[in-house]
């Protein structure tokens, strides 16, 4: 992983997967974070195990991973993201304590959604992924093809003797 926005993504969903895992936590000690809850608990655990080979997945540049992370979240959130903001617009006028769960849920399902589709089209830009991969230490000596031909066309012209 030589990009930054790599880096940074992958960071992102780290930090998204160590949410999940707390509320998933917090679900089976009868809590819950500020109102955050899973969709299906089993299901949950689940997607916990598959994301984390997701990402190193992801981390190897491949985009296998990324196409199953966002298969697996965009089934998982997508569903409740259309209908927690079907919710949210039909009750835009009356916010009450009993609604800021519903709008915290349909957040963190829109960032459940939107971190796959970064890591999709990230790997997607990536030009050099797999077909030109660069190295500066080494590249000088191993593609330099005009170095080469100076240095072997050249005569010895030093007329050293060998004893």
């Amino acid at each position: 992983m030589k990009n930054l926005s790599t880096w940074m993504l992958v960071m992102f969903a780290g930090l998204f997967w160590i949410l999940r895992i707390a509320v998933a936590i917090s679900y089976e000690m009868g809590t819950d974070i500020a109102g955050i809850t899973p969709l299906n608990q089993g299901m949950e655990i689940a997607l916990l195990f598959i994301v984390l080979v997701c990402m190193i997945l992801i981390i190897k540049r491949k985009i296998v991973g990324a196409l199953i992370y966002l298969l697996a979240y965009g089934m998982y959130f997508g569903g409740d993201l259309v209908i927690g903001l079907n919710n949210m617009f039909a009750e835009s006028s009356n916010i009450t304590a009993s609604n800021l769960g519903i709008y915290l849920n349909t957040f963190v399902n829109l960032i459940g959604v939107v971190i796959p589709i970064a890591i999709l089209f990230d790997l997607l830009m990536d030009k050099n992924r797999k077909a030109n991969p660069k190295d500066k230490k080494t590249d000088w000596f191993y593609n330099n093809k005009d170095f080469d031909r100076e240095k072997d066309d050249r005569a010895d012209t030093n007329n050293y003797r060998t004893l």
